[in-house]
């Protein structure tokens, strides 16, 4: 068994796995549960003061047969008081003292209701504080949420009078809804974070019921935007935990969340900078046990890695992700069809001749029979035709032998060097 403790800005966590601030972690009852099920951490449904919700608040995009690819929520912070949430955290954090509880904090933009709010929870004997400058709909419009983390000066200062008075670790989670991420981040860095958390939920409105023209979901007749998660975020987030492990200025540890369903997800975001991950959706559609599979998995996969910690995956891949204009101009791959594999749907011959590059030939062989053939001369390795291809191993994707490799940073500069050597000759 592989070594699936981490540490996490000076956290101390039995595996990578916890949950995010979200619906399954609105109570002592649900976190607890969680606990006993395997999950390593939580972050408890952020408090501040209560709200109200509404009915409805959830709304699912499936896709393709695929319930629940993506997921909207209008539903706030939590509903129930302060003290109740205090005093469920102490009993749950007595009950699970190796198991993490990170409270999620959300509050106006002003020094004395933070230093109020972080003094009561971290009395109860939280582990850390995540500060939700995240949620996009109904608290960012009333000045916090996003509303806060869209804005860099807001984020550092917040997170400066936060680590005013905290005694634990302090992560800052990130809002999705803005240009660079990378901008929030390293305010956040400046302001003293000790970690960051991304991302939170992406500003959606899920669709419009074609019967009654109302949105969806709909509150007595009326919609508004929500937040958007599930698996079908996970690229978008996993872009942008790359973007801030590579920064060199953002030196704090990562939680990866957005669209995380298996072991798998987990890994990638780990190899990605991540150094632990946090799920939501994922639980809301199949229950806490999920977590038993995430731990099965990530144990065989370092032993099929040869790895003895979890720990050793975290930033692998950074290195290897770059500029556009890094990349080899002079490599290449060209696709290569598989006649014996190939089920004849032509699915890979529409895509390369209306939308791609027109190097699919439909021939005939010796017997009469159909066939596809690739004009390797004119294929530029676009990757379309595998992807639409639903016969596994019909199409390979084959490297061919390139010349040196020249990237359009360097060719500029070869370019430039050209130019200025052309002005002093003439």
């Amino acid at each position: 068994m592989a070594d699936l403790r981490i540490h996490f800005a000076g956290i101390q966590s039995i595996n990578p796995f916890w949950l995010a601030s979200a619906p399954p972690t609105n109570s002592g009852y649900q976190v607890q549960r969680a606990f006993e099920s395997g999950w390593g951490g939580v972050v408890w449904k952020t408090l501040g003061d209560p709200i109200l919700n509404v009915s409805s608040r959830f709304a699912a995009f499936n896709y393709n047969g695929q319930v629940m690819a993506g997921f909207n929520n209008i539903e706030l912070i939590t509903d129930r008081p302060l003290e109740v949430n205090l005093k469920e955290i102490y009993e749950t954090k007595k009950k699970f003292p190796k198991h993490v509880i990170v409270a999620s904090l959300m509050v106006e933009p002003n020094q004395e209701k933070w230093h109020e709010i972080v003094k009561r929870v971290e009395d109860v004997g939280v582990d850390g504080l995540e500060l939700n400058f995240g949620c996009p709909h109904g608290m960012a419009e009333r000045g916090m949420g996003a509303a806060s983390g869209q804005v860099p000066e807001l984020v550092e200062k917040q997170t400066y009078w936060v680590k005013e008075v905290a005694q634990t670790p302090v992560i800052v989670k990130l809002t999705p809804n803005i240009t660079d991420i990378t901008a929030t981040a390293y305010a956040a860095v400046q302001g003293g974070a000790d970690a960051i958390s991304l991302i939170n939920t992406i500003n959606s409105l899920m669709g419009v019921d074609l019967n009654t023209w109302n949105t969806i979901p709909n509150v007595a007749g009326k919609g508004t935007h929500g937040g958007y998660c599930g698996p079908a975020v996970k690229p978008i987030a996993l872009n942008m935990v790359a973007e801030c492990a590579r920064h060199p200025d953002i030196s704090v540890p990562i939680s990866g969340i957005g669209g995380i369903s298996t072991w798998k997800d987990a890994a990638e975001f780990m190899l990605m900078g991540a150094t632990n991950i946090q799920v939501c959706t994922a639980v809301m559609q199949h229950g806490f046990s999920i977590v038993e599979d995430m731990i099965d998995g990530m144990n065989n996969y370092l032993e099929e890695k040869g790895l003895h910690s979890v720990m050793d995956l975290i930033g692998q891949s950074v290195p290897k992700y770059t500029d556009w204009g890094d990349l080899d101009l002079n490599y290449k791959v060209v696709a290569h069809i598989n006649n014996e594999s190939c089920i004849h749907c032509n699915k890979c011959y529409i895509a390369c001749e209306d939308a791609s590059h027109q190097c699919i030939e439909m021939l005939s062989d010796e017997n009469g029979e159909n066939i596809l053939k690739v004009r390797e001369e004119d294929c530029v390795g676009c990757n379309l035709c595998s992807i639409v291809c639903p016969a596994e191993g019909a199409i390979d994707m084959v490297e061919k032998p390139s010349p040196i490799p020249l990237t359009w940073n360097e060719r500029q500069k070869l370019i430039d060097r050209f130019l200025s050597n052309q002005k002093m000759i003439s």
